[in-house]
């Protein structure tokens, strides 16, 4: 997995083919000059990176040449950017901790380096494990401990030392040092994504480890027939509880779940299964934290950030970067590229890229979808190109990488190629879609679901600009929100999911919803589908890690994969469901065919209906009425069987449709379309038919 940096080197593109992107989308046209300023400041950082790097190959990978390196002849090289720092030093178990012994080098703009020569006997002076710290002489003369921004394993010490990380040399014999077996994976055609988190997916009070997800959670993944997982809060963070968000490492895998040559053994065993494997990465912001963080590392407030309000997010408590400081872009754009180069991640899903585009943070907008909104003085510039760079560097070094924005926005050219003056992503999530599953299950009676109202939603989306659409994901499952299992069905899920006990009517409605929800969202919603770890068997509870406010209980810190295991339990149901589902997509590929043509919504009867990848897909939305020979129109004719059915008894349904049956088209033309069937539609039922 590699390409050429030629075309990176200069451009070979002098302007950008912008004309495609305004004929698909006019209304872009009065904002052709502000696209092509956002281009021409991309071309003016590759040109300044050619002239002063050498070109953005070299540039990004300096995650070879920061922080701290043990050479091959076991000497040790160290350098840094610490601007505002008077004198940098190396401190460590080597030299029994002198803070002044090992002074760094000053060279120009703010970088430091050192050198350390082997040992007499041609060892490393820095062993294996050894904790190390650089030592910061700052304005004001004091000597501030810092961990390494480029360190690679940072641990959290015996609770007697204290709570703050501490940086260890990771440099192994060579004997427990893990080479990958496998080759990546290929982009998929479809995205079918599952996103998870290491540390939750036992089903014991504990965190988790990599070699346990390798072996345990992979088989789970494959059988559901997910082709993609996303793997959240790998990046060091020091607080458990901020499920990875407030990153205090950035090029540091977590170590609470295992060392750096467990999860490349995780990410091969993944490739082995044939799965696709993204990072949740996290370049919005930085934590707070000093001494085993970002923030604050040369002595200043400024560094990789903006000072001043600028340089904090006042709703996360958090730092802000700089994306205008040509090392702090060195910083972000080596991060990205060490995580594909020595783990093998194939790709990522940008964290909080709404906060990166505007000033305002996104904070209090609503953003109406006028154009005004996407190119005015509230973008934030610099972020932009940051991520066009990122983008670009990504897809031509990578041809197979896959990028996903976390934009609730709807920044247009968001997600079309940066040639086209786009930012360059493949995917944005379909944000709008949870919330609004989750309103309808909070503030609407069955009664009142507006079908339209559903399709628009869940159709609303630009034009050739890919998403990935999902019931939900983390974000719902967080403690303050319910899971949609929890909204559907709540108390009634701890004394009435058993295959014995007495039927429940909020049971039934909440396992045929359940299946509903996630079967149109995935067939309407977008080109790629998302799944957060256990929702697919409607995992009871909330998700609350050990904290504080919960007397650091891991009790809702875990997976109960007992519960869709148990033969006896109603989570079979759904875990069946989602596998039949996802396999379904497999063989026909809606998610890479074109969006679906919706030919029917009919409010009264609670009837949707739509065709994708030469499927037809009709959904009985309504709490009580079945209808009997019910006309839907379909454009190809023929023979028509159910090849999917919500109400099959695999599934926790009644048994109420006969998928034996064969459905002839009419030649009558029906809602637009040449032919039409009539098929019987139970009440809260979904069908899939598919020609023979």
């Amino acid at each position: 997995m590699g390409g050429k940096l030629s075309s990176l080197d200069p451009m070979e593109v002098e302007v950008p083919e912008i004309g495609a992107l305004l004929e698909r989308d006019p209304y872009l046209r009065p904002y052709e000059r502000e696209l092509r300023r956002r281009y021409a400041c991309f071309r003016d950082y590759l040109e300044k990176v050619g002239e002063i790097e050498g070109g953005l190959d070299s540039f990004t990978r300096s995650y070879k040449d920061y922080g701290i390196h043990v050479n091959s002849d076991n000497s040790v090289t160290c350098r840094e950017w610490a601007p505002g720092a008077v004198q940098l030093y190396l401190a460590g178990d080597f030299n029994n901790w002198n803070r002044e012994s090992h002074p760094y080098q000053k060279l120009p703009y703010g970088k430091w380096e050192l050198h350390l020569p082997p040992n007499q006997d041609g060892s490393c002076q820095l062993k294996h494990l050894s904790e190390v710290k650089v030592v910061v002489r700052s304005q004001s003369g004091e000597l501030l401990y810092r961990l390494s921004p480029w360190a690679r394993y940072v641990v959290q010490p015996p609770k007697e030392k204290g709570y703050t990380y501490e940086q260890r040399i990771w440099n192994p014999p060579e004997e427990q040092k893990y080479h990958a077996k496998h080759q990546r994976v290929k982009k998929p055609l479809s995205m079918r994504i599952y996103e998870c988190h290491v540390g939750i997916a036992t089903t014991e009070g504990r965190v988790g480890t990599y070699k346990e997800f390798a072996q345990n959670v992979i088989p789970r993944i494959v059988k559901l027939g997910y082709n993609a997982i996303q793997l959240m809060a790998i990046m060091e963070h020091a607080y458990y509880a901020s499920f990875g968000y407030q990153v205090t490492s950035f090029f540091a895998a977590s170590s609470r779940y295992g060392n750096p040559e467990d999860l490349k053994e995780l990410i091969d065993v993944a490739h082995a299964n044939g799965l696709y494997v993204l990072l949740d990465i996290v370049h919005s912001h930085a934590s707070k934290n000093v001494l085993d963080g970002l923030n604050q590392f040369d002595g200043t407030n400024t560094c990789f950030f903006h000072d001043g309000a600028r340089g904090e997010h006042s709703l996360w408590d958090s730092r802000l970067f700089n994306y205008s400081e040509y090392e702090t872009l060195r910083f972000l754009l080596s991060n990205l590229r060490m995580y594909i180069d020595v783990y093998n991640f194939d790709g990522f899903r940008f964290d909080g890229v709404t906060s990166m585009l505007y000033h305002s943070r996104g904070i209090g907008e609503g953003f109406s979808g006028n154009y005004d909104e996407y190119f005015g003085l509230n973008v934030d510039t610099e972020a932009v190109v940051y991520l066009m760079l990122a983008n670009y560097m990504l897809h031509t070094l990578y041809p197979e990488v896959t990028t996903i924005a976390e934009d609730v926005s709807g920044m247009p050219a968001l997600c079309r190629p940066v040639t086209e003056a786009g930012t360059g992503f493949d995917y944005r999530l379909g944000m709008a879609i949870p919330d609004k599953w989750i309103k309808l299950l909070k503030e609407t009676k069955d009664d009142d679901w507006n079908m339209g109202n559903i399709v628009h939603t869940l159709t609303n989306r630009r034009w050739m600009e890919k998403t990935i659409a999902y019931a939900e994901s983390h974000d719902q499952a967080l403690v303050g929100d319910k899971t949609i299992a929890f909204w559907l069905m709540d108390k009634e899920m701890y004394t009435h999911m058993s295959t014995l006990s007495e039927p429940s009517s909020i049971i039934d409605r909440g396992i045929a919803l359940h299946k509903m929800i996630r079967l149109i969202t995935h067939a309407l919603g977008g080109e790629g589908y998302l799944n957060f770890i256990g929702n697919e068997f409607g995992h009871p509870e909330w998700l609350d890690f050990p904290r504080a406010g919960n007397n650091d209980s891991y009790h809702y810190a875990r997976r109960q994969w007992n519960l869709a295991d148990d033969d006896l339990l109603k989570y079979k149901y759904l875990n069946a469901f989602d596998e039949a589902m996802n396999k379904l997509e497999e063989k026909y590929g809606w998610l890479h065919k074109d969006p679906a043509y919706v030919s029917w919504k009919h409010e009264d009867d609670k009837v949707i209906a739509f065709e994708r990848a030469e499927l037809l897909f009709i959904f009985n939305f309504h709490p009580t009425k079945s209808f009997t020979d019910y006309r839907i129109g379909v454009e190809l004719p023929g023979e028509y069987k159910v090849v999917l059915n919500t109400d099959d008894e695999k599934f926790g349904g009644h048994r109420r449709v006969d998928a034996s049956i064969s459905h002839f088209t009419f030649p009558e033309g029906f809602a637009g379309r040449r032919h039409s069937i009539q098929a019987y539609l139970p009440c809260r039922t979904a069908l899939v038919y598919g020609r023979v």
